[in-house]
């Protein structure tokens, strides 16, 4: 496996001794594995050394103060807090393999949609195939305009509206909606059809563009300055302008099934708020997208889980030209399968990079 990439981490934590982290390891496991608090006499029973509850309790108290536990309530045990569960995933997290089992399952699902050569269709089901595996929500950022097109045509829907049809060389058809100019005669649709079509064939969006921002004073010279002002806005809906990215998310209600993890459900109704933030989940996967391997985002590491306390486990996949292309990951409550989750990811986007690379 790659690996995922840690965040910085301080010297004070790392410096801590063996049975400071042991008992630190066990409480950070045991919340991954139950979401409950965990107390010094349950602790002292699994420990490998020979400690008293007394004398864990004044290691839980020194990591409190360090900041990597903190206490639900007066009398219970503890959980770690978000600075804990950073430090460990960085410093004490084992990650394993991908089982052979979830293996076969991410090579055979993905690639038999990826065989039909539609790639919407194939990062649909990677995104599907994460959030039935991971029981969190399955997303998969991408570039909308790295795909090659074959077509665009603009249908009038009403004297202020028109449809706008892309088909891109995959297969894949994408509709969109924009605004007419006011006054717009219904030749004008025809022609900046045809206009682009003559222009388009194997040229991706972004491609399609800038060649049509060089040439705008012939453009100008072919079509009246209404046609002119259509065929700019209908493209910076998908081109380099603005939002040129989309967001592919499955899965949104396993989230509701850990209810104790995401404590009570206002958190779970600002994480779906936060998964329909579109702009903020493409930002932040895009975070994703710097260099290789694995990268986890926990809680308030980021402003679009500051809220709803969730995590997110991403990688990037590339394209036919090795070029990074969008990411692929799953988000979910703290307390992840960090150890699970992060070879998931890891082989799913390996196996998406190489099914692209062979187009």
């Amino acid at each position: 496996m790659r690996g995922f990439v840690p965040q910085p981490t301080s010297r004070a934590l790392m410096e801590l001794n063996e049975r400071s982290r042991e008992i630190f390891r066990r409480i950070v496991e045991s919340y991954l594995a139950t979401g409950e608090p965990v107390g010094s006499r349950n602790l002292s029973r699994i420990l490998p050394m020979s400690l008293s509850p007394a004398s864990i309790r004044n290691v839980m108290s020194d990591l409190e103060v360090a900041g990597l536990l903190f206490s639900p309530h007066t009398s219970a045990g503890r959980l770690p807090t978000e600075a804990g569960l950073r430090f460990f995933v960085d410093a004490l997290l084992q990650v394993g393999d991908v089982t052979s089992e979830d293996r076969s399952r991410i090579e055979a699902e993905v690639r038999a949609s990826g065989q039909q050569k539609n790639t919407d269709a194939m990062l649909a089901e990677a995104s599907s195939l994460l959030s039935g595996l991971s029981r969190g929500a399955g997303v998969v950022a991408t570039t909308k305009s790295a795909a090659r097109l074959k077509h665009l045509e603009f249908v009038r829907l009403d004297a202020g509206r028109a449809l706008v049809v892309l088909v891109s060389e995959d297969g894949t058809v994408e509709n969109r909606i924009v605004d007419l100019p006011p006054g717009l005669p219904a030749t004008a649709l025809v022609e900046a059809s045809n206009y682009l079509s003559a222009r388009i064939r194997d040229r991706t969006l972004g491609e399609l563009v800038a060649e049509v921002e060089s040439e705008r004073a012939r453009a100008e010279a072919e079509l009246d300055s209404l046609t002119a002002r259509l065929v700019e806005s209908g493209l910076a809906s998908w081109g380099g302008r603005g939002d040129d990215r989309q967001l592919i998310v499955r899965g949104q209600a396993n989230l509701l099934e850990d209810l104790r993890a995401m404590e009570d459900l206002e958190r779970i109704r600002l994480l779906f708020e936060d998964l329909e933030t579109k702009k903020d989940v493409i930002d932040l996967l895009a975070r994703a997208e710097d260099g290789e391997g694995v990268r986890i985002f926990i809680g308030s590491e980021n402003k679009l889980f500051s809220l709803s306390g969730s995590s997110l486990i991403a990688a990037p996949f590339r394209d036919a030209s090795h070029k990074i292309v969008g990411v692929v990951g799953v988000i979910g409550p703290t307390r992840l399968n960090y150890a699970r989750i992060v070879p998931m990811v890891d082989y799913t986007a390996r196996v998406v990079s190489r099914l692209l690379e062979g187009r």
